[in-house]
């Protein structure tokens, strides 16, 4: 069952969406050579317990941290460590935010110092084709057609769609019904009605899409170890379009 939220329940999915963008925008500044990821989590942590709100993925089915930290070939689910940022490096952080019981989630990906055209293309990539999701998160279309305008777009461009991993609804529970594929035909799935709440997010490809998991059980990485690259949105459909509860 998708659940169409209330205006209560909405403006606490919103303030979650809120911390979730303030903490963020701050890790945005410290993403440099030289940091560790294990610091960028605990950045995150201080930021999103000083404004109320708690770290979503911390403990989440046994996760150790309160962030995703995904570098270069991982897709998602990096866990934060002692490893070092360096020039050149891309890097997906993925934040959840709780906040009186409800969730947000999103993801950006970020650049260290100069990027190869590659590294640059698959980011401009993928965080366009995010956005071409949400315009076409409006009442009366389908989930799938959220899905394949974004695998239309990202295919033209040369890249490819992950498949293993999807977004999702989101509100009382991190991850609810339904789940929404990044690649998919148009025209199925539930049609969409106001007061749905989704996390729309691309996780794109610069090689193959298929992807392997690591043996700590969470680390998601790219078959073939080329590039990936995670935005993500918690967005909440309206009569008059889709309105973004992460945006900075």
């Amino acid at each position: 069952m998708i659940v169409l939220h209330s205006d209560e329940e909405i403006a606490s999915i919103r303030r979650a969406g809120q911390i979730l963008s303030a903490t963020l925008a701050k890790l945005k500044k410290y993403v440099k050579p030289g940091v560790t990821t294990k610091e960028l989590d605990a950045i995150a942590r201080d930021e999103i317990l000083a404004r109320n709100g708690y770290p979503a993925f911390k403990g989440y089915k046994g996760f150790p941290g309160n962030i995703c930290t995904s570098l270069n070939e991982v897709v998602v689910h990096g866990i934060p460590s002692e490893r070092k940022l360096k020039e050149g490096d891309i890097i997906s952080i993925d934040v959840g935010v709780k906040f009186r019981d409800y969730f947000a989630d999103a993801a950006v990906t970020l650049g260290i110092g100069s990027l190869n055209e590659e590294a640059k293309s698959l980011i401009k990539v993928t965080e366009k084709s995010l956005y071409i999701g949400i315009e076409n998160a409006k009442v009366g279309n389908r989930v799938s057609d959220i899905s394949c305008k974004i695998q239309e777009f990202v295919e033209s461009k040369g890249f490819s769609v992950v498949r293993a991993f999807v977004g999702h609804g989101i509100g009382l529970k991190l991850h609810e019904e339904p789940e929404i594929p990044n690649f998919g035909k148009p025209g199925t799935g539930p049609r969409l009605e106001p007061g749905m709440v989704f996390a729309i997010e691309p996780m794109i490809n610069a090689g193959t899409y298929e992807v392997e998991i690591l043996e700590d059980g969470w680390t998601a990485v790219t078959k073939d170890r080329h590039l990936s690259a995670h935005f993500e949105h918690t967005i909440l459909v309206r009569d008059d379009g889709a309105e973004i509860l992460t945006e900075n």
